[in-house]
């Protein structure tokens, strides 16, 4: 039931946010480094999956016993801010195009707020047995009736650097029609799989894993190519957000959402340091070299591209529902190379098609 109706709410909402698009102007035009679409494409698309998404989680919240049952009413709501303190960033840089340096004040607002809120990772497996507890340096900002406001140092640095993370991995994933999407709801439907293990058994955690799936869904129905309706900053940062969110609720599934993202997150990584080391520029600086482009570049069409990424995406995350956490970080070290020798191979034979 909640992912046949974030679906359908989403396919609603979707056509009225692309219409709302349409009237006012708000499009994502032709041109600059890193756009290949033809004519001009409505943005926001990810106010539709953001509304269908919390609608959806709201009534299950208020009118059911099924999401908190097991998840604190504070961390929903701080979550729910902080998505709507990304969206509203998203609209106004959609609307406005900002500047780098305004846009990134609105993720990083929101990620103070979810913490703020009482939501961290104070703890992360070790492969090797035990786990790394970090939420051991900790200090109190103040007290408010006789409870006390803590910093934990090493639990809020690690949440907030994973947050802004999956957010940049998201956003610069976002290049090709319906890329960032699908991949997000791949990494959410492992995560609602992972939660209805024996093992890690948790009901409210299904339920918000479906629901995003749900609501993702409904829009890449928009979002595949050609796309009808992009997703926008607010979207493509959005997406992330609530994948990261997801993995700590879920009990910090961090390795889970590494390996499903592991191609994005590696490109980005990538990109950063060529950008900011081999060609001293901005790592905001945006260019077709990523690997979903390079993908192009080497003969793939728009849609095997895409979906060629989405069958890495639900391989790894599969193998994370039967993985122990060593075999999960050798997995990890095997899409490593994956990566390294995919890249390599799509930048050769790129190279090659330049050759007269």
């Amino acid at each position: 039931m909640p992912l046949s109706l974030a679906f359908i709410l989403s396919v609603v909402l979707t056509v009225a946010v692309r219409k709302a698009a349409l009237r006012y102007k708000i499009l994502d035009y032709p041109g600059g480094d890193r756009k290949i679409h033809q004519k001009p494409i409505p943005l926001l698309g990810g106010l539709a999956i953001f509304l269908s998404f919390f609608i959806i989680v709201l009534y299950y919240a208020f009118f059911t016993d099924n999401i908190l049952d097991g998840i604190r009413l504070k961390n929903l709501i701080g979550v729910l801010i902080a998505s709507a303190v990304i969206m509203i960033g998203g609209f106004l840089d959609d609307k406005y195009n900002l500047k780098p340096k305004y846009q990134i004040i609105w993720p990083i607002l929101a990620v103070i707020i979810v913490i703020a809120g009482g939501l961290g990772v104070t703890d992360i497996t070790n492969p090797f047995g035990g786990v790394f507890e970090l939420d051991q340096w900790k200090f109190v900002l103040f007290w408010y009736q006789g409870t006390p406001a803590q910093v934990f140092i090493l639990a809020d640095v690690f949440t907030m650097v994973w947050l802004l993370g999956l957010m940049y991995t998201t956003k610069f994933l976002d290049g090709l029609d319906g890329l960032t999407t699908g991949v997000s709801a791949i990494a959410a439907l492992i995560i609602f799989f992972l939660a209805n293990t024996e093992k890690f058994f948790q009901p409210p955690m299904a339920y918000l894993a479906i629901i995003f799936f749900g609501a993702g869904l409904g829009f890449l129905i928009f979002n595949f190519h050609p796309a009808k309706i992009f997703l926008g900053e607010g979207g493509s940062l959005w997406t992330g957000f609530m994948l990261g969110v997801l993995s700590i609720i879920a009990g910090s599934k961090v390795m889970t959402t590494i390996l499903v993202m592991g191609i994005p997150i590696l490109d980005v990584v990538w990109v950063v340091a060529r950008r900011t080391f081999w060609e001293k520029k901005l790592p905001t600086k945006a260019d077709k070299k990523h690997f979903h482009y390079r993908l192009l570049d080497v003969g793939l069409s728009h849609r095997q591209a895409v979906l060629s990424l989405y069958v890495i995406a639900l391989v790894f995350g599969l193998l994370t529902l039967f993985l122990p956490s060593l075999w999960k970080l050798i997995a990890w070290l095997i899409l490593i190379v994956l990566m390294v020798i995919s890249g390599s191979f799509v930048v050769v034979r790129y190279k090659k098609i330049l050759k007269p």
